[in-house]
């Protein structure tokens, strides 16, 4: 009995959403914002990459399929992937500490603001590991953001 209030609302939410003539989901208005991952976007992954984040304080190298993710006041930690798995606005490697422990990081072709400055970078970062996911903008380091220029 349960089923068919649930079963009713889903197709009533349905019904609201906006549709084209053919029945296919509307094109969003002119004026509704970019998404954070916009389709088509493509990354240069080829040049080392630096990301960075703040509370806590981090940064995380990459070059290649190695990594080395820094922090104060902890030993620095390095791992390796085989490559990245890339997609529309996004690259995720899973990489291996040499201990086995695992590290998944993820850039986003997004633009970025590391939030104590008005710095910006051309894309978001994200590293998770067991017990602790950090958040932080990167760019190529060569290209990365400086204070003053």
């Amino acid at each position: 009995m349960k089923t068919l209030p649930a079963a009713l609302a889903a197709l009533l939410l349905a019904a609201c959403q906006p549709q084209d003539p053919e029945g296919k989901p509307a094109p969003p208005p002119a004026d509704a914002p970019a998404t954070a991952n916009p389709v088509g976007t493509t990354m240069d992954i080829s040049k080392p990459i630096t990301a960075r984040g703040t509370e806590p304080f981090w940064a995380l190298s990459i070059d290649g399929k190695a990594f080395r993710l820094t922090r104060p006041d902890r030993p620095d930690l390095t791992a390796e992937a085989p490559g990245a798995a890339i997609s529309d606005g996004r690259a995720v490697w899973v990489a291996k500490t040499p201990d086995g422990r695992q590290m998944t990081v993820t850039l986003y072709a997004s633009e970025c603001s590391d939030g104590m400055s008005d710095l910006k970078y051309p894309m978001s970062a994200e590293v998770v590991l067991l017990d602790e996911a950090l958040r932080g903008c990167a760019a190529k380091t060569a290209e990365l953001p400086r204070e003053g220029g």
